[in-house]
């Protein structure tokens, strides 16, 4: 490979050359749209919240005993306990407390560092919702309401992937249109007592006011920061994201990566990419500086590299569709 440089071309110019028809986004995508998405742990910010909103002492003590700072699993672990406490008659009022207290702290982490759904212009979601056609799937990592909403605003021509009772059936995952995947699940998805997967039925401001709905037997399915490991372990306990992992490993064609940084977090994401080894992998990178472009090229090469047959090529994310600079929101000064 020759020697880096900080060149970037234009997508379109790329795209024209080098198309791809899958794309994954990262974390980046969003807080190109909204800042406070920048946040760097949802569990931290759900220990910041303080006595009264935020996790109790005897919460934090729950997930160190369970090794993890992911939400569904301990979620999970506690319904599991009440349901066995119910068959033994054993009183299940300690799980039961915890699993109110960790799901107010969940929620009330979540709206500190969500977009409004007041705040999300039509035109934006226009925009996104007309860049994802573009692709024949869109593999995403993150778990906010961005993508469920841009698609929700024109739905025909996405493919759906849950049935009219908004269940996922692995049986009959292959559909017509453009495929959306949430990887690491999202705030739109619930995981049942049996390990299927719904997806809840409101829209708009709904669909985000409705995470707060506090019911015992169903968990939010989203897998929150951490460990690669602990990530890999959440969705190979869930169906639908190990579905959604096994799509990406045998994405074949080009493949566009947008606002993914893919470091050692996300470790099982990279080796996704590299056992489906695409024709070639085009990359957004945002030039802060011909340094910055640099060191942000060898990252991803790496990574990826070594891998016979892949070419790797870069270019500008702010030309691309998804990286638009009228796309940013303004965040109100309340909320600095």
């Amino acid at each position: 490979m020759p020697a880096l440089d900080a060149h970037l071309p234009a997508w379109a110019d790329l795209n024209q050359r080098h198309p791809s028809s899958a794309l994954l986004l990262g974390n980046g995508a969003s807080r190109a749209l909204w800042k406070p998405f920048g946040y760097f742990s949802l569990y931290e910010e759900a220990q910041r919240a303080g006595r009264k909103k935020g996790l109790a002492v005897s919460d934090q003590a729950l997930f160190k005993s369970l090794g993890t700072e992911l939400f569904e699993p301990v979620l999970s672990t506690l319904n599991h306990t009440v349901r066995a406490n119910a068959a033994l008659a054993i009183s299940s009022t300690a799980p039961l407390n915890r699993y109110y207290s960790i799901k107010e702290a969940l929620i009330h982490a979540v709206r500190t560092v969500h977009l409004p759904w007041a705040l999300m212009p039509a035109a934006t979601l226009a925009t996104i919702n007309q860049a994802l056609r573009g692709y024949r799937s869109v593999y995403t990592s993150n778990y906010d309401l961005l993508l469920p909403w841009a698609v929700q605003q024109a739905p025909q021509g996405f493919a759906e992937q849950f049935d009219e009772q908004g269940f996922f059936d692995i049986r009959r995952s292959r559909t017509s249109g453009t495929r959306v995947l949430h990887l690491h699940g999202g705030l739109h998805l619930l995981k049942l007592p049996d390990g299927t997967t719904r997806q809840r039925s409101a829209d708009a401001a709904e669909l985000f006011d409705g995470f707060a709905v506090n019911i015992p037997g169903e968990v939010p399915l989203f897998v929150n920061e951490g460990r690669s490991d602990e990530k890999l372990g959440a969705i190979r306990h869930s169906d639908y994201l190990s579905w959604c992992l096994g799509e990406l490993a045998r994405e074949r064609e080009g493949l566009c990566l947008f606002g993914q940084h893919l470091d050692s977090s996300d470790q099982h994401l990279v080796e996704a990419i590299r056992q489906a080894r695409p024709a070639h992998i085009v990359i957004a990178i945002r030039p802060l500086s011909d340094a910055s472009v640099i060191n942000q090229k060898q990252h991803f090469v790496d990574r990826f590299g070594d891998l016979e047959g892949t070419a790797l090529y870069f270019f500008d994310a702010s030309t691309h569709p998804l990286g638009a600079a009228q796309l940013a929101i303004e965040v109100p000064a309340a909320r600095h």
